[in-house]
């Protein structure tokens, strides 16, 4: 699904945590795809094997663009991932090899290496170096399998203890490590509660961003229910020269197709 502006063309994937959950996951993939979704994303792939998401993904024609590293169990320090977990070293390297195992038989191109909580007992600087030498060991497997890993900031209002701060630490990760193998995943919706000032900082970050996702504040509904002005935000981005994909991750409140009219005039 494609929105064109006079500045260029948004690609747009349907976020199958989000959307279509008025249907049980395994028929989300068909029900985006007769939207005109030929790109998904699934933030969680674990709880199917990899030949039955094959077997999905290629009956609907769709490419799956984006997956998560494993999180913990809800209620857990590590639901929200393990990265800043310095006593889950164990757990967070588990996840990564199992992402870059699912990204490599079912051909996802980026994964996003969820941070996670930082825990509070751990001095701030401790969990903040131990993070990044997370990230540098990923990135050393993600480079060798050809996988691009992405950084999330997760607002402070959803997740108050999250440990990345914002999408310009994320950035400057990214470009410690290694920017040709690390970037952002900038989302609309995080970047307006965490501060705003969204085409500015989309432009600044654009050399380091690795996937965009959309929502609108507050609420985190359907692009246009709320206060983003995301026909001049959209229009910035086809703009920008970004060429990935745009993930929709957010509630549609009803029915996933009667939310989608935002997108416009749409080809598939």
């Amino acid at each position: 699904m494609r929105r064109s502006f006079p500045s260029g063309e948004v690609r747009f994937a349907a976020n199958l945590k989000w959307l279509y959950t008025e249907h049980p996951l395994e028929e989300r993939f068909d029900a985006a795809a007769s939207a005109g979704f030929a790109a998904v994303e699934l933030a969680s792939p674990y709880e199917l094997t990899v030949p039955r998401l094959r077997s999905l993904l290629d009956a609907a024609g769709q490419q799956m663009v984006l997956i998560n590293t494993p999180a913990g169990p809800a209620g857990t320090s590590t639901a929200m991932g393990s990265a800043f977990t310095p006593s889950a070293r164990e757990q967070f390297r588990d996840g990564v090899m199992r992402a870059l195992e699912y990204a490599a038989e079912l051909s996802v191109p980026t994964v996003h290496l969820m941070a996670g909580a930082k825990p509070e007992d751990v001095d701030g600087a401790r969990a903040f170096a131990g993070y990044v030498a997370n990230v540098v060991w990923a990135a050393e497997r993600a480079r060798a399998a050809g996988v691009t890993l992405v950084l999330e900031a997760i607002n402070k209002r959803d997740q108050p203890g999250y440990g990345l701060e914002s999408m310009e630490a994320a950035a400057a990760v990214a470009r410690e490590v290694d920017p040709m193998t690390v970037g952002v995943l900038f989302d609309f919706y995080h970047a307006q509660v965490g501060g705003g000032n969204l085409v500015e900082r989309f432009e600044a970050l654009r050399p380091w961003i690795g996937h965009v996702q959309v929502a609108d504040n507050p609420g985190r509904g359907r692009p246009g229910s709320g206060e983003i002005n995301y026909d001049v935000v959209l229009s910035r981005v086809a703009a920008s020269g970004y060429e990935g994909w745009v993930g929709c991750e957010y509630d549609p409140a009803g029915p996933t197709d009667e939310s989608l009219a935002w997108i416009g005039e749409r080809t598939s």
